[in-house]
C-alpha cells in the first residue's frame, strides 16, 4: 500500500531542480585586475597609482608598516593612541583633521590601526586632491609641533572609552583571551591592539613624540592614489608634497616565530552571552606562507561557506549549534585559525564540544572535496570582483594594492593568491590542516552569567575591563593630573607648502538614467545601467516589513529567515551550495515598511542567479524542521539583543516613543519578543507570504553592466508568471496610528557592572519622511549627525567622556523619530545627559547656527557627491528611496542645488520647529548603582527597570 507520505516522497524527489549551469571560475577571475604604476622618492616613500576614470575621484591610502607588534613592554596600545593623535591636527594645519576633509568633500574617511600596520586613507573629488596630499604629508613631516599635552590627555580618554565599549559587549574579553593564550608573553602579538588601561593612562607627550619620530619616515610608508589620476600626473605632486622630508629612522626587524602550546589548553570564563560558546584557535604561519591559502580554505569549507561542513552537521542536520563559523585570521608573522560554536541552549555544551572534535578530526584527517574547494574559488572570485568597485575606503582597489606591498612586497600579490586559489587541489588543503591543526589548540568556553575576575587573572588587559567604573575613573583622572607643560609651538614661515590649498569645484553629479518597465505580470522594473564591473545587482522589494507583524512582533523577519532556509524544489543546503557554484549572494530582510530580496551576481551568471532568487521568493517551502531551527537561532539573536547594550536600547526605545501596539513599536531590529517567536508556526508564515510577499505587491530595482533589453527576458522567465493568490487580500500597515504624547521622561536599564552606559534618546517629530527634509538634515548634522557636530565635539573631543556620539532622523514614510545616542563612560552618566540636554538647549536657543557652520554642511554635502555614488549598492538605495518617497530619479542630482540655496536661519528654523528637548525620552543601559546618584536633580521622573 501506497502512502500519502511516501507519494508527496516521490513527488518532491521528482521536482528536485537540476543543478543550475555556471560559468567555470576562469571567467570570473579574469576579470579581477587593478593594474598600477609604482615609483620610489629618494626618501624611500613608496607610490602606487592605479588609473580608475570611472568616475571623478581619488582615493588617498597611506598605510605606515607600524603596528602594535611593535610596542614594548608597558607601553602597550601605543600604535593605536598614536592613530587618533594623528586627527588632531599638525603645524600647518590645526585643529581637527576632519574639519579639512569635510571641506574638500572626503567620502570613506577614516584610520586603522592592527598589529602589523596603521592606515589613513580617504576618498576625495579629483578636485580635492593637492588638498588630500597637502594634509597627508603635513601630519607626516610636520606634525611634532602640534602635539600637545591637552590633545594627548584628551585621547587617552577618548580611546579608554573606546576600550570600554568593546570590552562592555558580549564576548568582549575574548580577544585578550584569544592573544595572551596563543603567544607567550613577550610575542610582539601577545597583547592587544587597543592596550591595557594602565599603559594608556601612563603615555607621557615624550612617549608620543618618540613614536612618531621612529615610526612615521617616508621610508616606512606606502602611498596609493587611485582613481580619477594616472602616474604622470601624480609623479610632481606627491614629489611636490613628500620629497622635501628626509628619511626616518630604519625599522628593526620584528621576531615574530609562530609558537606552538605545549599541550591543549582550555579556558572557561564568564560573560553575558546568550549561549555556551565554544572557542578554538591555534597559531599558524604568516600570509605569505604557502600554506596560508590552503589553510585559509580550508577554514571557509570548515565553517565560512554558507554550506560549510558545520553549518550542515552542528546547524541543519544535528541541530547542536545556533551559529559556527571557521576562519583564517591572517597577519604577517603568524595567522590564527578560529573556530566559533554557539550551542544551542538546552544541548549539553560538553557533548557538544566532543561532537564539534570529532568533526574537526575527520576533517583534517580525510579534507574536503574537491566541488567543496571549487566553491570556495568561486565565492572568492566573485568577491574580488566586488571589492573592484571601491577604488578607496576599508577594502577597495587602494587596499590591496598596499597591502600587497606592504605585507609582501608586491601590490599584485592578490593575483598570486588567487592564482593559488583557483588551482588548489584537495589533498593540498589536506596536508597543510594535519601538519599546522594536529598541534594542541586553545579552546575557550564562554559561559552565560556575570563575568568573574578571577577567571582571567594572568590574561592581558582584562582585570581592568571588569573593574568596577569608579576605578577606572581613577585611571583616567591619574592621566589628567600627570599633565605636563604643553610643549611650545615653533612659528614657521608660511609659504606655498604650508598653506591649505583650497579645493576647486566638484564635478556635478551625473548618476545613471533610470528606465522603467513593466513585467508580463504588471510588476514595475526599475533599471541603472552602470557599465564596468560584469555584476549585477538585483532588489525585489515588497510593502510591509516589521511594522506589519501586529500583535506577534518578529513575523517578517522570522519568515524572510526560513525563506531562505530551503524551497519546494531546494532544501537549505542546495540552496548554499548552488550560491556558492554561481559566485552569487542572495539575501532577504525587513525593515518597518518594507521587505526585500536580492541578489548580486557575476554577469556570466545573471539566469541562473535569477532563477535561484525568483525560487527562494515564491516558492518557500516553509518545512518543519527549518521553522524550528530558524526559531532556535531568533530567539538566540533576541537573548544576544538583550545583553547588548546598543542592541537592548533598540529593542526598548519603539515602544517607549509609538506606544505599545502601535505598528513602529516594534524592536528596531525586526527580531520581536521571544513569546511572539515562541508562537510562530507554519500557517502564520505562510499567511505572512500571501499577503505581503506577492507580484502585485513588488517592485524590482537593477543596477548593474546589463541592459533592460537583456534584463527584462530574465526577469520574465524567473518572475513573470508569478500571480497573486486568490482569495487572499494584499496586506496594509496603519501608519497614521496615533502616538502618544510626549513627556520628558528618563528609564534606566539595570545592567550591573557596567564600565560604561549607553544614553539614548528620542521624540517623535511633526513630520513625515515623504516631506523634504533636506533643511532639517543639515540640522541635524549640525547638532549631533556628524563627528564634527556639536555633542560629539564637546563629549568627545572635549570631555574625553565618549568614543563617539550620534543624532540622526530616521527617516520613514510614517512618523519620522529624532534619535540621539551616546555611550560614555559610567561615572560620567548623568553629566553626559545634561550635557547633551544643554547642547540641544542651546542650538534651539540663543546659540544659532553659525556661518561657519552653514558653509561647512552645505559645502561639504556638494563636494561630498562625487564620492557618495562610487558603490552600486549607493546608486540602488538612492533609486529606492526616490521610490518609496515620491520623488523624481533625478532627485540626488538637485542635492548641490537644495543645500547651495540653504542659509543658516533657514537650518536653524528647521530643527526648532520640530524637536523639543524637554520632551525627549531619555533610556540609560547601564549599573544602576553607579547611575542612579548621578541623576538625582536631573529634574524628570526616573524608572528604574532590570534588563530581562
Amino acid at each position: 500500500m501506497t502512502t500519502p507520505a511516501a507519494v508527496m516522497a516521490k513527488e518532491a524527489e521528482a521536482a528536485e531542480a537540476k543543478p543550475l549551469k555556471s560559468a567555470p571560475v576562469s571567467d570570473i577571475t579574469k576579470d579581477v585586475d587593478i593594474p598600477y604604476e609604482k615609483f620610489t622618492l629618494d626618501n624611500g616613500l613608496t607610490v602606487i597609482v592605479h588609473e580608475d576614470r570611472k568616475a571623478p575621484i581619488v582615493a588617498v591610502s597611506m598605510w605606515y608598516g607600524v603596528g602594535s607588534k611593535h610596542e614594548p613592554k608597558g607601553k602597550t596600545g601605543y600604535a593605536h593612541l598614536f592613530e587618533h593623535i594623528m586627527f588632531n591636527g599638525s603645524e600647518n594645519a590645526p585643529g581637527d583633521y576632519f574639519t579639512y576633509l569635510k571641506q574638500i568633500g572626503a567620502t570613506d574617511e577614516n584610520g586603522t590601526t592592527s598589529q602589523d600596520r596603521t592606515n589613513y586613507f580617504q576618498t576625495v573629488p579629483s578636485n580635492s586632491i593637492e588638498s588630500a596630499l597637502f594634509l597627508e604629508s603635513d601630519r607626516m613631516g610636520n606634525l611634532l609641533n602640534a602635539v600637545t599635552q591637552d590633545k594627548l590627555t584628551n585621547q587617552i580618554g577618548v580611546v579608554q572609552n573606546e576600550k570600554r565599549q568593546g570590552d562592555n559587549n558580549p564576548y568582549g574579553l575574548l580577544r585578550y583571551v584569544i592573544n595572551s593564550g596563543l603567544y607567550p608573553e613577550g610575542h610582539p602579538y601577545h597583547h592587544s591592539t587597543i592596550g591595557s588601561m594602565e599603559d594608556l593612562s601612563a603615555a607621557s607627550l615624550d612617549d608620543m613624540k618618540l613614536w612618531f619620530t621612529d615610526h612615521y619616515g617616508p621610508n616606512n610608508a606606502v602611498l596609493v592614489l587611485a582613481g580619477d589620476i594616472s602616474a604622470a600626473e601624480a609623479k610632481p605632486l606627491v614629489e611636490k608634497w613628500f620629497g622635501r622630508f628626509e628619511a626616518g629612522k630604519p625599522l628593526p626587524q620584528v621576531n615574530a616565530p609562530v609558537p606552538t602550546l605545549a599541550e591543549k589548553r582550555t579556558v572557561v570564563i564568564h560573560d553575558k552571552v546568550p549561549a555556551d560558546t565554544i572557542f578554538l584557535a591555534w597559531a599558524l604561519p604568516g600570509l605569505n606562507d604557502p600554506d596560508y591559502v590552503p589553510l585559509a580554505v580550508g577554514g571557509s569549507v570548515l565553517g565560512g561557506l554558507a554550506s560549510s561542513r558545520l553549518d550542515n552537521i552542528l546547524v541543519r542536520d544535528e541541530k547542536l549549534a545556533v551559529q559556527v563559523s571557521a576562519y583564517v585570521l591572517p597577519y604577517v608573522h603568524s595567522s590564527q585559525f578560529q573556530v566559533l560554536v554557539v550551542v544551542t541552549p538546552g544541548q549539553d555544551p560538553d557533548m557538544v564540544a566532543k561532537r564539534l572534535d570529532e568533526i574537526m578530526t575527520d576533517f583534517i584527517t580525510n579534507g574536503p572535496t574537491q566541488a567543496e574547494v571549487d566553491r570556495v574559488a568561486m565565492a572568492n572570485a566573485s568577491g574580488s570582483i566586488l571589492g573592484l568597485e571601491a577604488v578607496g575606503g576599508f577594502g577597495g582597489k587602494a587596499v590591496t594594492l598596499a597591502e600587497g606591498e606592504l605585507y609582501s612586497g608586491s601590490p599584485d600579490q592578490y593575483k598570486k593568491e588567487m592564482s593559488a586559489l583557483s588551482t588548489l587541489k584537495a589533498p593540498t588543503v589536506t596536508a597543510a590542516m594535519q601538519r599546522w591543526l594536529t598541534r594542541p589548540v586553545l579552546e575557550i568556553r564562554v559561559v552565560p552569567g556575570e563575568r568573574v575576575p578571577a577567571e582571567v587573572e594572568g590574561f592581558f588587559g582584562a582585570v581592568t575591563k571588569i573593574a568596577p567604573p569608579d576605578s577606572a575613573a581613577k585611571v583616567d583622572a591619574a592621566a589628567d593630573t600627570a599633565a605636563a607643560p604643553a610643549a611650545p609651538v615653533v612659528e614657521m614661515a608660511k609659504d606655498e607648502l604650508s598653506t591649505f590649498p583650497a579645493p576647486g569645484a566638484p564635478a556635478a553629479l551625473d548618476l545613471p538614467t533610470v528606465e522603467t518597465a513593466k513585467l508580463k505580470n504588471g510588476a514595475t522594473v526599475h533599471l541603472a545601467r552602470r557599465e564596468g564591473l560584469p555584476v549585477v545587482r538585483i532588489t525585489v522589494r515588497f510593502e510591509g516589513g516589521f511594522a506589519s507583524d501586529g500583535a506577534a512582533p518578529g513575523t517578517a523577519s522570522f519568515a524572510t529567515r526560513v525563506m531562505q532556509e530551503g524551497t519546494m524544489t531546494r532544501d537549505s543546503k542546495k540552496l548554499a551550495e548552488e550560491q556558492e557554484r554561481l559566485g552569487a549572494s542572495i539575501s532577504g530582510g525587513s525593515g518597518p515598511e518594507e521587505t526585500d530580496f536580492g541578489v548580486v551576481a557575476m554577469k556570466a551568471n545573471l539566469k541562473p542567479s535569477v532563477t535561484l532568487l525568483a525560487d527562494v521568493v515564491q516558492n518557500p517551502a516553509f518545512a518543519d524542521a527549518e521553522i524550528e531551527r530558524v526559531r532556535t537561532q531568533q530567539l538566540a539573536g533576541i537573548k544576544s539583543e538583550i545583553g547588548t547594550p546598543a542592541s537592548l536600547a533598540r529593542r526598548i526605545m519603539p515602544e517607549l516613543l509609538f506606544g505599545e501596539g502601535h505598528p513602529y513599536a516594534s524592536p528596531m531590529s525586526g527580531s520581536g519578543t521571544p513569546e511572539a517567536v515562541a508562537k510562530l508556526d507554519k500557517a502564520a508564515l505562510t499567511s505572512f507570504h500571501q499577503r505581503w510577499i506577492r507580484p502585485d505587491n513588488m517592485t524590482v530595482f537593477v543596477v548593474g553592466d546589463v541592459t533592460m533589453k537583456e534584463i527584462l527576458p530574465v526577469l520574465n522567465d524567473g518572475f513573470g508568471k508569478w500571480k497573486a493568490p486568490k482569495g487572499v487580500t494584499k496586506g496594509t500597515i496603519a501608519a497614521d496610528a496615533p502616538v502618544p504624547a510626549s513627556m520628558g521622561r528618563i528609564v534606566v536599564i539595570n545592567r550591573p557592572n557596567s564600565p560604561q552606559s549607553y544614553i539614548m534618546a528620542a521624540q517623535v517629530l511633526p513630520v513625515k519622511g515623504t516631506d523634504e527634509l533636506t533643511p532639517l538634515y543639515a540640522a541635524n548634522e549640525i547638532l549631533g549627525g556628524d563627528f564634527l557636530s556639536r555633542i560629539n565635539m564637546d563629549l568627545r573631543e572635549t570631555k574625553g567622556w565618549s568614543y563617539g556620539t550620534r543624532t540622526q532622523i530616521s527617516r520613514q514614510k510614517g512618523p519620522v523619530p529624532f534619535i540621539a545616542y551616546a555611550p560614555v563612560q559610567a561615572d560620567k552618566t548623568g553629566p553626559s545627559l545634561v550635557a547633551m540636554q544643554d547642547q540641544m538647549n542651546g542650538f534651539l536657543g540663543d546659540n544659532n547656527v553659525t556661518q561657519e557652520e552653514r558653509d561647512r554642511v552645505v559645502n561639504g554635502a556638494i563636494q561630498e557627491l562625487p564620492g557618495s555614488y562610487e558603490a552600486s549598492s549607493a546608486v540602488m538605495a538612492q533609486m529606492q528611496n526616490d521610490a518609496k518617497f515620491g520623488r523624481s530619479f533625478d532627485y540626488a542630482e538637485g542635492t548641490a542645488g537644495r543645500y547651495g540655496a540653504l542659509s543658516k536661519e533657514d537650518i536653524d528654523a528647521a530643527l526648532r520647529g520640530v524637536v523639543k528637548p524637554d520632551e525627549l525620552v531619555w533610556l540609560i543601559i547601564g549599573d544602576a548603582e553607579v547611575i542612579r546618584p548621578q541623576l538625582e536633580g536631573i529634574g524628570m521622573p526616573v524608572e528604574y527597570r532590570e534588563a530581562e
